[in-house]
């Protein structure tokens, strides 16, 4: 096993768990309740808010006595029942639900009871109501399933019950029922290039800075975004923005670079990269990427450099880190600044050390396709005072801190308090999040292990990937070109993506190059696979059955 994946697991059970648990107010329980919608009702953690519930006690030994459910636990009576929601409640990997009806009342009680178990195991042990729980069992699991991550969660009973088939069990190899969300229904709907991983604390986070989020607790949520995330990439300074492209066009403007100035940027990457250059009136000039990264190559760079370049912006694609040594190395040797286009890379690490701790600027997005999400957002990091001193009065409209009067010319591409609620919730689960996307990786090289002609978008030695996008390039001998494989897939209802096109082709540029031979080959024949961080492992055997018959049917 996995020993860093173990710790992360275990880490984010023992976090998640708590946090739910210590729930003491009654609508931020139903923020982070999970809807129920045949039944109209919903599901809710049990928490510190029912510690003195005097009726409670009496309700669960009365569902356990009823013998109602497949699981019965063996409180029948008030006093022990109590002593075991205590017991629930103290124990670091143990987690209780309530069941609700539409009209909000207590039908039944569902627990994990086991969370440290072997293989990264949770463990469905209680499970007691009135009939029609079915529905409340799936909704509980899929939420563990996609806010956890663990292997399996599973039931130690017998045969599996018309009950737990119902709920998304089947009968495992050790004669435990384990549970399978969405097993059997791969490919019956889109299966979407990425998607996100939003948790109840996400929910109550945006639930308090939605309400409460005003005046005196304006920038609350603000504030603890910045913060967590400097302290999360390992610089000082952090300024929240409205957007990657913001704080990369803001980074460019504090560094003083402006007309007649070049900057170099990967011939392979989104758009804004580059068009942030123009928004200072720099000129961008395009280098080309490594086959094996995709991201800068370091010789490349070096050989577009002027008298009149500037800066370099190395983008971590993907979410696999660029060759940071050489990439530094080169820009000191030349007094160029450096600004990191980590937008995907949010947890990437290059020889240890996390991606947006390198450059003079770093910049990340929570754009809604990302790991960590806040629907559209950016974040502008940096180690020197100085050049977040700029960076901050650029940001805030070019005004003197603390007063009315502008100083220069500013922007505003600042971050809504609400918005960095949700960040706030997703960077303390990402860690998680990333385990998630390196499991999906996983899955995918398993499955697509000896196909001919496919090329996985691999980490190197030196780099820690987040796989935000798995990423496949087909080589110039197989059967189908890369459209043909994914038209084919979409038929199959396996949405993929072109990767980014060797941008130095677009006709915006002031300067003209023909495009990078790397950036051309890989953009014309790579792309995305399915990455969302909630994909499940029957979706991921889908798409690699998908592909190996695209492929063997054009081939024969």
């Amino acid at each position: 096993m996995n020993t860093r994946r173990s710790r992360t697991y275990q880490d984010t059970i023992t976090q998640e768990f708590a946090f739910l648990k210590a729930t003491a107010k009654l609508e931020d329980l139903f923020a982070k309740g999970l809807d129920l919608p045949a039944s109209a009702g919903m599901v809710v953690p049990l928490a510190k808010l029912h510690a003195d519930d005097p009726d409670l006690p009496g309700e669960i030994a009365a569902w356990n006595a009823a013998g109602s459910s497949p699981l019965p636990g063996a409180a029948t009576e008030p006093a022990a029942a109590k002593a075991w929601f205590e017991s629930l409640l103290a124990a670091a990997d143990r987690l209780g639900f309530l069941v609700l009806d539409k009209h909000g009342r207590r039908t039944g009680i569902i627990a994990f009871t086991r969370g440290f178990g072997d293989n990264l195991e949770l463990e469905l042990g209680v499970v007691a109501g009135h009939s029609g729980l079915a529905e409340a069992v799936n909704a509980v699991c899929r939420w563990a399933a996609n806010t956890l991550w663990p292997e399996c969660i599973i039931v130690r009973a017998g045969a599996p019950s018309e009950f737990l088939t119902g709920a998304g069990f089947f009968l495992g190899e050790r004669g435990t029922l384990v549970f399978r969300p969405g097993a059997g229904k791969a490919g019956q709907t889109t299966i979407l290039t990425a998607g996100p991983s939003i948790s109840a604390r996400e929910a109550s986070y945006a639930h308090q800075a939605t309400k409460y989020g005003w005046n005196h607790q304006w920038n609350r949520y603000l504030a603890a975004f910045e913060k967590q995330c400097a302290e999360y990439i390992g610089v000082p300074h952090a300024i929240a923005t409205s957007s990657c492209t913001g704080a990369l066009h803001i980074a460019l403007a504090a560094l003083g670079i402006g007309p007649g100035d070049e900057v170099i940027v990967p011939d392979t990457t989104w758009v804004a990269t580059a068009n942030a250059v123009l928004y200072v009136g720099a000129t961008p000039v395009f280098a080309d990427i490594d086959l094996d990264s995709w991201c800068l190559d370091p010789a490349s760079f070096e050989a577009q450099i002027t008298s009149r370049t500037k800066a370099v912006m190395p983008v971590h694609l993907y979410g696999h880190p660029c060759d940071m040594d050489p990439i530094l190395a080169i820009a000191r040797q030349h007094g160029l600044f450096v600004v990191e286009d980590a937008a995907p890379s949010i947890g990437a690490e290059y020889k240890g050390r996390r991606t947006g701790s390198f450059g003079d600027f770093a910049c990340f997005s929570f754009q809604g396709a990302k790991l960590a999400v806040t629907g559209e957002g950016g974040m502008l990091l940096t180690r020197d005072p100085k050049l977040h001193e700029k960076a901050y009065s650029i940001w805030d409209q070019g005004r003197k801190p603390g007063t009315f009067w502008i100083q220069s010319n500013g922007v505003k591409y600042k971050m809504a308090n609400p918005l960095a609620a949700i960040g706030l919730g997703q960077l303390e689960r990402n860690d998680a999040m990333v385990e998630a996307k390196r499991r999906v990786f996983s899955w995918y090289a398993e499955g697509l292990a000896g196909v001919p002609h496919i090329v996985l978008n691999r980490e190197q030695s030196w780099a820690r990937s987040i796989y935000w996008m798995s990423s496949l390039r087909l080589d110039e001998a197989a059967p189908a070109t890369r459209d043909e494989l994914r038209d084919q897939l979409r038929k199959r209802n396996v949405d993929t993506r072109s990767v980014f096109p060797a941008i130095s082709q677009y006709p915006i540029w002031p300067l003209k190059q023909s495009p990078a031979p790397v950036a051309r080959r890989v953009g014309d024949q790579a792309i995305n696979l399915p990455s969302g961080v909630c994909l499940t492992r029957d979706e991921v055997d889908y798409v690699c059955c998908c592909i190996r018959q695209v492929l063997a049917g054009k081939a024969a």
